[in-house]
């Protein structure tokens, strides 16, 4: 991959994934199948996006707060335990 935003690649490969489905009052609405509970509605499919996107966001900084599993996106895994190394002498 070779990305050193590894959020950012994240959050675009998991809106890749999105599925957008235009309701019967004109209205959209969005989810991430892969992402269990992240939905937005919108008046546009553009707003749509926009909702979906900042859900999403909410949705990993939420769960990486909890501790909760998130899915592996395209062998991005998240749930690695965090390593701190020593600062040593600043």
């Amino acid at each position: 991959m070779g990305t050193q935003f590894v959020l950012s690649e994240y959050i675009n490969l998991s809106m890749a994934q999105a599925v957008y489905d235009k309701l019967e009052d004109g209205t959209f609405t969005g989810r991430i199948p892969s992402c269990p509970g992240v939905l937005a509605f919108g008046t546009t499919l553009r707003q749509c996006e926009d909702e979906l996107r900042s859900t999403l966001e909410d949705w990993i900084l939420l769960g990486l707060k909890l501790g909760h599993k998130l899915p592996v996106i395209a062998n991005i895994n998240l749930n690695r335990e965090a390593r701190h190394d020593s600062m040593g002498a600043v």
